[in-house]
């Protein structure tokens, strides 16, 4: 097989992929055709089947791992396959290791330096209960390295959720050192924080996809429980400082129409909001383009998670 992110226009291609999902639909002159969203561990592709009853489109459901053969194309910017031949593939003929997509960083290093920022926490309080968590808790840990950070929008990836928390804290750590108005401590133990309630609202891979209680209560709601668990098992926590953290992982997303329950009151709470906004905005862009082939700087079409057209800018490194 060809992993995803080495596809080109013009070629065809056959091997195994996991089918993410599957979408059945009509075109506006009503003949029915799919949408299919392959993935491997190098990325994600759009794929139609336009000739839904011919003889080589076999039997196989979402998350199944299908061998398929393609023509890939190119749509509003982005490669797109369009399929000819599809079966489900059988046990034995893929490795699902091939299948997840995992972040291009070291998660070793990437903890390693996650856990030095914890390291750098002068609050007793604050210090203790991040240790609790990431330092002394093998499965809290071993669940947040492998978790992503969200279904598809961005940082939706193995190693995910760590890499978007470290950039949160990288940026928070920056913002600390630049307004002196913030306190530090506060602002990594949130940031560090924040989206902890991710392990429980969306399951493990391959599904990635909402649990009950992420469709329920959502993971900031979910999260805030979590510290508010944390605390209880650390005698003499400030009560003031408690809810001074839980308010910053309430109001994190910084409108109520985005799923914070509380609109930031705290500097802390409103720097946490740009800091966790600009990492995924940024990582939204990079894999954005990821689906752009190389060179291409023309526009790729209106984009509604940034409710503007897109496109490279000529001075890209990359």
């Amino acid at each position: 097989m060809k992993y995803i992110e080495t596809l080109r226009e013009g070629e065809r291609i056959g091997g195994i992929y996991l089918c993410k999902s599957r979408q059945s639909a009509l075109t506006k002159n009503g003949k029915p055709y799919e949408t299919l969203l392959l993935q491997d561990k190098t990325g994600t592709l759009d794929a139609k089947i336009w000739d839904v009853g011919s003889q080589g489109i076999g039997e196989f459901e979402a998350l199944d791992y299908i061998d398929i053969v393609g023509d890939v194309t190119c749509f509003q910017g982005a490669l797109q396959l369009n399929v000819k031949r599809v079966r489900k593939a059988q046990d034995g003929e893929y490795d699902p290791a091939d299948y997840l997509p995992v972040s291009s960083k070291d998660i070793d290093q990437m903890y390693g330096e996650l856990t030095g920022y914890i390291q750098s926490l002068k609050n007793p309080f604050l210090k203790r209960l991040a240790e609790q968590f990431f330092v002394k808790d093998a499965d809290f840990i071993k669940r947040f390295r492998f978790h992503s950070a969200a279904k598809s929008v961005h940082h939706g990836f193995v190693g995910g959720l760590l890499e978007h928390t470290l950039g949160v804290v990288r940026l928070s750590s920056y913002f600390a050192e630049n307004y002196e108005i913030l306190n530090r401590d506060l602002l990594l133990t949130a940031a560090l924080f924040h989206d902890v309630g991710k392990l429980k609202e969306l399951s493990t891979f391959p599904e990635n996809d909402y649990t009950d209680d992420g469709q329920l209560l959502g993971h900031i709601m979910i999260g805030a429980e979590m510290v508010s668990d944390g605390i209880r098992g650390i005698a003499d926590f400030p009560p003031k400082l408690a809810s001074e953290l839980k308010h910053c992982i309430l109001a994190h997303h910084g409108e109520l129409e985005f799923g914070s329950p509380k609109k930031p009151a705290l500097a802390e709470a409103l720097a946490l909001c740009f800091a966790d906004n600009m990492d995924a905005k940024m990582e939204t862009l990079k894999e954005a383009f990821g689906s752009v082939p190389e060179g291409n700087t023309q526009w790729l079409g209106y984009n509604r998670l940034f409710e503007s057209n897109l496109r490279r800018s000529s001075g890209e490194n990359g």
